[in-house]
């Protein structure tokens, strides 16, 4: 979508508070506070959600952050332009993740080792109109459409 110079506002980013380290979740199981609990009352991740969260904790150790919610911000935002996701959080701690996402940079081998950590499913509406990159079969069938102008993500300067 960012390619077609579309904006994006994704929500759930942080996968609903499941991406932390194996010492938050100890945390969170001895002192009672799991976190937020709305959709499911199993606070505790998935095998997934601990794959993920443990690349996002060795990015940050190479980036000198110890908020791996950080790192995933920062991915997104890279990922495309235009992108401003929809993230909340109960604490004062997490509002100062979030921003330190803005000044960090990550490598491309950072970013091609998050994404291979686990199997991406893009899902609806992507995997039915695509995402830009070529034109599906239900595009392509309503219209002759010319190539996109490729636009940059986001880069932090380096030095923050």
């Amino acid at each position: 979508m960012g390619l077609l110079g579309m904006a994006l506002a994704p929500w759930n980013v942080l996968a609903a508070g499941k991406f932390r380290t194996d010492a938050e979740e100890e945390a969170r199981r001895s002192t009672g506070e799991h976190g937020r609990k709305m959709m499911s009352d199993n606070w505790e991740r998935n095998e997934k959600e601990r794959k993920v969260s443990a690349a996002l904790e060795k990015v940050a150790e190479e980036v000198g952050t110890k908020h791996i919610t950080a790192i995933a911000i920062a991915y997104l935002l890279q990922k495309t332009p235009y992108v401003f996701p929809i993230i909340g959080g109960r604490k004062v701690e997490h509002l100062l993740g979030n921003i330190e996402a803005l000044d960090i940079t990550l490598t491309p081998q950072q970013i091609h080792y998050l994404e291979s950590v686990v199997e991406f499913d893009i899902g609806f509406p992507g995997n039915f109109v695509g995402v830009g990159t070529e034109q599906t079969w239900l595009m392509s069938s309503q219209a002759n459409l010319e190539p996109p102008l490729i636009l940059q993500a986001h880069r932090p300067a380096r030095g923050h």
